[in-house]
């Protein structure tokens, strides 16, 4: 996927190169081929035509060939001169046509990026003795403003900056990263995604999207088990179409969250943040994590 996505992005400019070479082939004049030439000998003349051997006869060949010599170079001088300004022109235009060529495939570039959207996937699974961390993001979401363009990035940093900091409790993850071209398609994406990753939960016991808050108390009763694993889901729709390692141990994981939080805030789309636990007393046991996330993988640290 990422090498059909940098062969569509250098296209353009490709193409343009291409056209600018062939209209240069075709408005450069083509030198003229010509094959070396001689000529010899001679004709006689008719007896009413003065005699060769006559002294003023000679001297006024000499005389006629001496002038036909001085004055052609002075004509192919001319011509040269007409030839060089020629050449100049073809140039110009061949500059001129090739520039626009470029300008045009520097514009269609950009405006082919700025269509396209990442939407980024990132799963990690901690070990459920993180309660710090989920702590932490109980308290991001109550205090964001998520309806606010500006909070995108605030909630990225923050969620990402937690997740470091609890970077030893991380055993499991998953990433999927799309591109998508137009408006439509990376939202319609994105919204599939977030739901159905809320749909996993029992209960949405703390909601902040869209400017909407809210909060209740979790229904369910507890058997006394002991939480075993906390799962964060990242959501990023991001501008243009980002490239990211696959995760197959830490150092990975940390290579993508770091690209995700080097993403420049005019350029988010979008952020979504989920979790569970949410609830303090609430647990996530081994069995609901493999039913629920079964794309979650091992860090295999070598």
């Amino acid at each position: 996927m990422a090498t059909a996505g940098c062969a569509g992005r250098w296209a353009p400019l490709a193409l343009a190169l291409l056209l600018a070479a062939v209209v240069a082939l075709a408005l450069i004049p083509q030198a003229a081929l010509a094959a070396s030439g001689g000529v010899m000998g001679g004709r006689s003349y008719s007896s009413s035509e003065p005699d060769d051997s006559s002294s003023s006869n000679s001297y006024s060949f000499y005389d006629s060939s001496s002038h036909i010599s001085i004055g052609a170079p002075s004509r192919r001088r001319a011509a040269k001169d007409d030839d060089d300004d020629d050449n100049s022109d073809v140039i110009f235009w061949v500059v001129f046509v090739g520039l626009v060529l470029l300008i045009a495939a520097v514009w269609y570039y950009y405006e082919y990026e700025r269509q396209r959207t990442t939407v980024v996937k990132l799963q990690v699974a901690l070990l459920g003795w993180a309660k710090p961390f989920q702590k932490e993001l109980n308290e991001i979401a109550e205090r964001v403003q998520a309806s606010n363009k500006h909070s995108y990035k605030f909630m990225l940093t923050e969620t990402i900056c937690s997740l470091s900091r609890h970077r030893d409790c991380c055993v499991f993850s998953s990433l999927s990263v799309n591109v998508k071209n137009g408006a439509d398609t990376w939202e319609a994406h994105f919204d599939k995604l977030s739901i159905k990753e809320r749909s996993k939960f029992d209960e949405e016991t703390l909601y902040n999207l869209e400017g909407i808050k809210r909060t209740k108390e979790y229904s369910k009763k507890l058997d006394g088990s002991r939480n075993e694993y906390i799962v964060v889901t990242i959501l990023v729709a991001a501008k243009g179409a980002l490239k990211f390692p696959k995760i197959r141990r830490p150092a990975d994981l940390k290579a993508v969250v770091e690209k995700l939080n080097s993403i420049p805030n005019r350029e988010i789309r979008g952020v979504h943040v989920l979790w569970t636990p949410q609830d303090e007393n609430d647990i996530l046991s081994e069995e609901k994590l493999r039913a629920d996330y079964p794309n979650l993988r091992p860090h295999n640290d070598y």
